[in-house]
């Protein structure tokens, strides 16, 4: 059996393949035999365990048939490793490594020389050192140290840092043999008594100790440098030390520098020993209080100024260290470790400083408390507020902004929420403005810098429903700014206040500079440009996208629908989404595609049933009506009629609408404010689903209760004051309702006969609701319009009926612009109801004192006329733009109560309608526009440069409106009313103002402007009335003043061919802004009211105004875009498009209009950019400015632009708008000068215009450098140049290339007189002061003087020396242009004579 068994199982041979030993590993393991040795663990001692642990496991597992190893110590699963933080090396964080560096280079280079560690070593001289030799004991090994034996222990304050027990033992031992074996004073050498004196002592020096000098008398060369130093600074002052300090930094090493301050910090803090102290305190005891100060003034004066201010500020702010007595609970001997005393451990237990008493001007760290209130740095406030803490400032309560994001990260639950709860106060603050005055810089934009956004989103998937809490209220704070949304409200139902601008950041040009230069089909789209972003790029750019790129969506409703959180919680997530449907379309369909995000809204917070709340305020507002729930669904609906129709009939919006708006708000089983507002918020969902035409079959359907709320209306007015501004509200929502339902039933009968005759092409259906529904509502409406009129006597109701009046005017406006266009309309009787409209309701309310009051604020409650330095307000950011509505009710503005705007603008519209459809009802009204409070407005209005915003943008769209209605009417009255026509001038001078100020939406507004106003004879008086005649007048007056030869043809002739021919320059101007015909008819639906044909309430993003400020200039440029220089320096073209010639003539003949009749409307363009646009009458054609209407019209404009008070505006060194720089288009036109000019007379004087001194000499450089050639042909003469020529001459030239140049061209006959008289005049001028300038200069100046001297005169041409040597001044009146001397006066004929005296003695 033995012999079977040793053959079955034999060892393994060297020899044996790994198929024989797997064969032999299965035989062992099927025989079932015991392993001849077993793995055992090693005992862990520290953990209890036992040594047989692996062994028991081992005989467990005997009858396995595999191989397998167990460890205990690992479980089933991988741990999570996220709370562990990664480990961090100090050492590594400092250096900066590069995947693809070679690690040998690398280790090389930071590898330092040995030099650099030797050259550090400084041997000590030990020649004056005690030598103590160990004490000799009996015994044979060194006594055992037992801790009881605390008093052989040597003092803690004999040595720094931790010190284990057995080490202060034989501390202490070396100590007693020290004092054993050290010799007494007396004893000592007389070599080291002077070192023994002088180390200890105060006089002498920290730094140098005399160790390093060889010989016995080191100490006292030491002590005889520092008595020298202390001698040098005392003759010193303070600022010499403080130069001297400075010079000195500057040169050491800032290592050394470190090294020296850090040895007077250890000396300054060093414990003294016991007996330093009982000296120092009897010497403090013995000296007079005179005799202290004395000696601190002289250590303070020998001090450096380094140590100066370290003493003061210690004096001020530190603490002195602290004792055992000091602590709470004192030490016992037997406490291990309590014998040392680590003061730097028990500052917390000390008593906290007193705050700063006194202000400062040095900015100090903001700090703030739980409510977000910020704490003045001289604030003493009890500790158990809990605002006390250990970190920096511990004297000073609050937490700053940094401890905030750190306690924000926090492991404690508390701290993060408390951090987070904080943040979010502080937030909701800074976007309210709280921080303007008291503030440097902006909390948003500080915050979001930090990485704020990111911190909330991470907080947002915290799984602790109370840091989540926090983060959406802090996310809420960010975003929503309460103030703009109610502003907001309250403009809806002015006329178009339903629709707003997205509040998309400003377009960003980086993108557009990385597309530079490729193809159209190299470029990528906008959504790859955003892909290939990091969520970090754009939430930089954009915070509300970013948010979007990080999943706020899915999240949100993660939160709505699974964690069901708080009220305020929910209020606040609501809040969120309504501000980011906000944003853009892009984002509200976002949050309508949002997977079960809507479902949960509709479901939870607009339910179609639901029970009374047990209380006022319930924990929890699932399964109740919100409202604002009910208005995150208005303001999706505003993005588009799509979206519009989702909610209407995806998400059951109609049926909630039905619910809610059916009964009474105290029927609604709601707290009576909640019902209010929910009533109010459907009903402005509902009229925005009616400015589409849809949603209308409701209205018939709900005819009955909307007809009682009407009904109802004079409650609203006497309400109670809790409830009154919520009635006022509701009412005003109902009547937009019924104004966009009127504009949709105006349009049915258009839409019907459409369809009639679209024969199968696409075509809106014609809404539900037909005019027969609407025509019944007006008679009430306008009795309840008289009976507020006269509500405005009572003084406590006149607030409400303010508020109200615009919204009836909003709605008879839409009823009589659509009644004029239905097949019912009855001439005669709507005539006569206009005209009893007019006397008893408009005439009163117009001529009331209420509003003769109101309207005295029109220019402090306008927009246009305020002048804001900044566009952008303290807190608000490029990323997260607002309406920067913040305490708008403290301020004048357009929505505040005593605004005249919103009564103005629902006047202005119906008036528009009236006087449209009665024409002999326009007289009735010209006391409007003659009033004194509306002539000041639009005077203010005609000077005004309002800037463009976010901020500023939906107010002004209003403003707008107001201005046009008021256009319009006088429109009607200018060629009626004589009065009214003495204004026309300012009219027309607030058009032209106002077209470029239009913005996207108002393109249908600038049509009709340009149609009818900008253009119309009646506006521009002076064509009419001796204008033409005025300015020849003044035309032969200046050249009598000048002697200048006029033009071809005099300005007056050419305004009076302009006023003939404007409705000629009209339909130029009209057929270049073509482009726009989509814009401007998408326009005209939504101001019309063409309701079935609006596809979105959400108004183009706000890129800039509708036209360009220079849009005068409109037909120039786009002809130079199509037939201009091109890329190779040639003409596009070579011939002009047929009507070019026209089109630039009428453009020229309207220009010179403007500047003459017009000129403060034209000074929105810098004069640099008219010039630079008035170049393209030669950049674009070969041949144009030589047509004679071009010719006599450029003469004419160039004339104005070169006035004397124009000269000193016109700055070529600003580049224009749309240009890199004025040289490149100036590069241009000498180019182009050289290859078609001809020697014409205007396009030299227009390339000689920006040669004068004042401007860059490298336009004159590259006259005289790279196109010299043109010289030969620019045959300009003084005469034709209407610039004065001391603007060319003076002062003398100081560029000494270009006078190199100048000089060349003379003596080269590059330039003459008979070829450019000009610059003739001008380089000898230029010449002439150089070589007999007396002033200092460079070497290398006086040099080229000299030279330049000499050489002029040894000219051969006796004339051009003549010239340079004899020239005066220039004098245009002169045939040669410039006076001469008739000899050198006495110092330049001296000067003469010393330079070439000076050479004669160089040739001697």
């Amino acid at each position: 059996m033995f012999l079977c068994f040793t053959e079955m199982l034999r060892r393994p041979k060297p020899t044996d393949s790994e198929a024989d030993l797997l064969r032999e590993q299965q035989r062992f393991l099927t025989s079932g035999a015991p392993s001849a040795a077993c793995m055992v663990r090693r005992p862990d001692k520290r953990r209890g365990e036992a040594g047989d642990a692996e062994a028991a496991h081992s005989s467990e597992n005997e009858g396995n048939q595999k191989d397998v190893v167990a460890m205990e110590e690992l479980p089933d699963q991988l741990p999570s490793l996220t709370p562990a933080p990664p480990k961090k090396s100090r050492f590594k964080a400092s250096r900066v490594t590069f995947e693809d560096e070679d690690a040998g280079e690398r280790l090389d280079r930071h590898d330092p020389h040995i030099s650099a560690v030797l050259s550090r070593i400084v041997e000590r001289d030990t020649s004056c050192a005690p030598i103590s030799l160990p004490a000799f004991t009996g015994l044979a090994f060194p006594k055992v140290l037992h801790r009881s034996e605390t008093s052989s222990q040597a003092p803690s304050s004999s040595f720094k840092g931790k010190r284990s027990i057995f080490a202060r033992q034989i501390a202490a031992q070396r100590l007693k043999e020290d004092k054993t074996g050290r010799p007494s004073p007396a004893e000592a050498p007389q070599t080291c008594e002077p070192r023994a004196q002088i180390l200890p002592s105060e006089a002498g020096t920290r730094l140098v100790s005399g160790e390093g000098l060889q010989g016995p008398d080191s100490s006292e060369e030491t002590l005889r440098i520092h008595r020298e130093n202390q001698a040098k600074l005392q003759a010193m002052s303070k600022s010499e030390i403080l130069d001297e300090q400075k010079k000195l930094v500057s040169q050491l090493d800032p290592r050394l520098v470190e090294f020296i301050r850090s040895r007077k910090a250890q000396s300054a803090l060093s414990p003294a020993s016991p007996s330093e102290h009982a000296a120092a305190e009897k010497r403090s005891a013995e000296d007079p209080p005179a005799g202290k100060a004395e000696s601190r003034e002289t250590r303070s004066a020998a001090a450096t100024p380094e140590e100066v201010e370290m003493e003061e500020e210690k004096e001020v702010t530190s603490a002195p260290p602290l004792t055992q007595e000091d602590l709470p609970v004192k030490p016992q001997k037997e406490w291990v470790h309590m014998d040392t005393l680590e003061p730097e451990k028990l500052e917390w237990m000390r008593d906290l400083p007193s705050p700063r008493k006194k202000g400062t001007t040095k900015a100090m760290q903001a700090r703030f408390d739980f409510t977000g209130t910020l704490i003045p740095p001289s604030e003493d406030l009890p500790t158990h507020l809990g605002l006390h803490h250990h970190g920096e400032e511990p004297e000073r309560a609050g937490y700053s902004l940094q401890e905030l994001f750190l306690l924000s990260r926090s492991q404690i639950i508390q701290q993060r929420t408390l951090a987070l709860n904080t943040l979010a106060c502080i937030l909701t603050k800074a976007r309210a403005g709280e921080y303007q005055s008291v503030l440097k810089g902006s909390v948003t934009s500080t915050v979001l810098d930090a990485g704020l956004l990111f911190l909330l989103r991470f907080a947002l998937d915290d799984s602790i429903e109370g840091v989540m809490s926090a983060a959406v209220h802090a996310l809420k704070g960010l975003l929503v700014c309460e103030d703009d949304e109610e502003c907001l409200d309250y403009t809806f139902s002015w006329f178009r206040g339903l629709a707003s601008f997205p509040l998309l950041p400003s377009s960003q040009d980086e993108d557009d500079e990385e597309d530079e230069g490729l193809n159209e089909s190299a470029k990528e789209t906008a959504r790859e440009k955003e892909e290939r972003k990091s969520d970090y790029d754009v939430a930089r750019q954009d915070v509300v996208k970013g948010l979007l790129k990080m999943k706020l969506l899915p999240r949100l409703r993660y939160v709505l629908e699974v964690v069901r959180p708080s009220p305020r919680v929910v209020q606040d997530v609501l809040h969120i989404l309504t501000r980011v449907a906000r944003h853009s379309l892009s984002s509200a369909t976002q949050v309508l595609d949002c997977p079960r995000l809507m479902e949960t809204v509709m479901s939870e917070f607009l339910p179609t049933s639901w029970t009374s709340p047990s209380s006022l305020s319930p924990l929890s507002v699932y399964g109740h009506p919100l409202a604002n729930g009910m208005k995150l669904l208005r303001v999706l609906a505003t993005s588009g009629r799509h979206a519009c129709a989702r909610l209407l009939n995806s998400l059951g919006v109609r049926e909630r609408l039905s619910c809610l708006l059916s009964a009474e708000p105290n029927e609604l089983l709601m707290e009576p404010n909640e019902a209010l507002r929910i009533s109010t918020e459907a009903y402005r969902l509902w009229a925005v689903a009616a400015g589409y035409g849809q949603a209308c079959q409701l209205y018939i359907d709900l005819y009955p209760a909307l007809v009682k709320t009407l009904q109802s209306a004079g409650s609203a007015v006497s309400a109670p004051d809790s409830l009154l501004a919520l009635q006022l509200h509701r009412l005003s929502a109902l009547l937009s309702l019924l104004t966009q339902v009127t504009h949709t039933a105006g349009c049915h009968q258009e839409l019907q006969a459409g369809m009639v005759r679209a024969h199968g092409e696409e075509c809106p259906p014609p809404p539900p609701v037909s005019w027969g529904h609407v025509a019944g509502l007006q008679p009430l409406l306008l009795g309840q319009l008289k009976g507020l009129i006269k509500g405005l006597d009572n003084p406590c109701q006149k607030g409400s009926v303010l508020t109200l009046i615009p919204a009836y005017l909003v709605y008879l406006q839409a009823y009589y612009h659509q009644l004029s266009r239905q097949t019912c309309f009855k001439p005669v009787e709507t005539l006569q109801d206009l005209e009893l409209l007019t006397s008893e309701a408009l005439l009163p309310l117009m001529c009331h004192s209420v509003v003769q009051d109101l309207m005295k604020n029109l220019r402090s409650s306008s927009v246009v006329c305020r002048v804001q330095s900044s566009p952008l307000g303290p807190e608000a950011t490029p990323s997260l733009p607002g309406l920067a509505c913040p305490g708008w009710r403290d301020r004048p503005g357009l929505v505040v109560p005593s605004s005249p705007f919103p009564l103005l603008a629902g006047l202005g519209l119906l008036l528009e309608t009236i006087t449209e459809v009665h024409k002999g009802l326009s007289r009735k009204f010209a006391g409007l526009l003659l009033s004194e409070p509306v002539i000041g407005y639009l005077h203010s209005c005609s000077r005004a440069t309002p800037a463009l915003s976010h901020s500023r943008s939906w107010l002004l769209r209003h403003e707008h409106h107001v201005l046009y209605r008021l256009l319009r009417l006088a429109l009607r009255l200018v060629p009626i009313e004589p009065e009214v026509a003495k204004h026309a001038s300012l009219y027309h001078q607030v058009a032209l103002v106002l077209l470029p100020w239009l913005l996207p939406g108002s393109e249908y507004l600038a049509h009709e402007l340009l149609s009818t106003v900008i253009f119309s004879k009646d506006f521009i008086s002076e064509g009419h009335s001796g204008g033409p005649e005025a300015v020849e007048l003044g035309e032969l007056k200046l050249h009598a003043q000048h002697r200048t030869s006029p033009s071809l043809q005099t300005v007056g002739a050419l305004l009076r061919e302009a006023c003939t021919q404007l409705p000629s320059i009209r339909g130029c101007y009209l057929t270049h802004l073509a482009h726009l015909e989509q814009s401007v008819l998408a326009s005209r639906d939504v101001l019309l009211g063409r309701n079935p044909w609006i596809s979105s309430h959400l108004l183009p993003e706000l890129a800039g105004p509708t036209l360009p400020s220079d849009w005068p200039f409109i037909p120039l440029i786009s002809l130079y875009e199509r037939t201009g220089v091109s890329d190779g320096g040639g003409l596009a073209v070579e011939e002009l498009p047929h009507g070019s010639l026209q089109a630039v003539t009428h453009c020229l003949q309207w220009l010179l209009l403007l500047e003459v009749w017009r000129e403060e409307a034209l000074k929105v363009i810098p004069p640099v950019a008219k010039l630079a646009r008035l170049s393209c009458v030669f950049l674009c054609s070969s041949d144009l400015f030589l047509e004679r209407p071009v010719q006599a019209l450029t003469w004419g404009l160039f004339r104005l632009l070169t006035r004397e008070s124009r000269l000193d505006s016109l700055d070529l060194d600003v580049p224009p708008p749309g240009l890199a720089s004025f040289q490149d288009l100036y590069t241009a036109l000498l180019a182009q000068y050289e290859a078609v000019s001809f020697g014409d007379r205007l396009f030299g004087c227009w390339v000689l215009l920006p040669l004068q001194r004042r401007y860059s000499a490298s336009l004159r450089l590259a006259v005289f450098g790279e196109h010299v050639g043109m010289l030969r042909s620019l045959g300009v003469t003084l005469e034709q140049l209407s610039v004065p020529i001391e603007r060319f001459t003076s002062p003398p030239e100081d560029s000494l290339p270009l006078l190199h140049l100048y000089f060349r061209s003379l003596v080269t006959g590059t330039l003459k007189l008979s070829w450019c008289p000009v610059l003739y005049v001008v380089a000898s001028s230029h010449i002439n002061s150089f070589i007999f300038s007396q002033d200092a200069a460079a070497q290398q100046v006086e040099a080229a003087r000299q030279s330049m001297l000499r050489k002029i005169y040894y000219l051969t041409d006796e004339v051009l020396r003549n010239h340079l040597l004899l020239f005066r001044l220039p004098r245009q009146d002169l045939q040669l242009g410039f006076d001469m001397y008739e000899q050198l006066p006495p110092i330049r004929a001296k000067r003469l004579a010393a330079v070439l005296g000076l050479q004669d003695d160089k040739g001697d």
